[in-house]
């Protein structure tokens, strides 16, 4: 079985990491960033989500924005020594597209858990009582989440984040590979047509009412009562 290889803290920190490590000493080498390895195997999840589905998702698609991130935050790091100023704004899309695209599939992977491992149980005690407040129940909940995840338009993701400033539970959709920032994220649910094409085609619904069978509430639970 394969283990998560790295503290979810340090995932959500990419941006501030980057910039912390680019104003130091450019006489250290730079750590790079690495492909996180899955907490289950890629066929735990099926027939919810296919192994092909994972491995491809996994080994091609994240393993792209970890080598992307890595290759941007070198030429970013360049672009400061030289105080090349053009240069660092012009590599902020890559550090955006590709170091969210990290964060957000870092988040992902645990937020699903294969059922004899508790995917799909109901979450409980605060968190519930958290959604209850702001949708009734959580089966209105899943359906707001689904009816708005699933009416993004190309590629992006579904959220439910916690908002500090309010401290309610809310949900987000963000196009593209876009990190959330505004709130803590809590649980979030990729609609890129790599998540679920090769298994349930262009039936983005379909997708997103069976995701919820295995849903790590655990995790998100975990989450929550660190935001708070």
């Amino acid at each position: 079985m394969l283990r998560l290889a790295f503290p979810a803290r340090a995932v959500q920190n990419i941006y501030t990491s980057t910039l912390a490590r680019s104003s130091t000493s450019f006489t250290v080498k730079r750590s790079k960033y690495t492909l996180p390895d899955l907490p289950y195997d890629y066929n735990a999840l099926e027939p919810i989500i296919s192994a092909d589905i994972m491995k491809v998702h996994h080994e091609k698609h994240h393993q792209a924005y970890v080598n992307g991130l890595n290759v941007a935050e070198e030429k970013f790091e360049q672009a400061l020594k030289d105080k090349d100023v053009i240069s660092q704004i012009a590599l902020q899309p890559a550090l955006k597209f590709n170091g969210g695209g990290h964060i957000n599939h870092s988040l992902f992977w645990a937020n699903l858990a294969p059922k004899k491992e508790g995917g799909g149980e109901p979450p409980n005690g605060e968190l519930l009582s958290a959604i209850k407040k702001e949708f009734d129940s959580l089966e209105n909940f899943i359906s707001k989440f689904n009816t708005l995840t699933a009416a993004v338009q190309g590629s992006g993701w579904g959220w439910l984040g916690y908002n500090k400033t309010t401290k309610r539970v809310e949900i987000v959709t963000l196009p593209n590979q876009d990190p959330l920032t505004t709130h803590v994220p809590l649980l979030g649910i990729d609609v890129w047509e790599h998540a679920y094409y090769l298994q349930y085609k262009n039936a983005r619904p379909d997708y997103l009412k069976a995701v919820w069978e295995v849903v790590n509430w655990k995790t998100v639970a975990a989450r929550f009562e660190n935001a708070k």
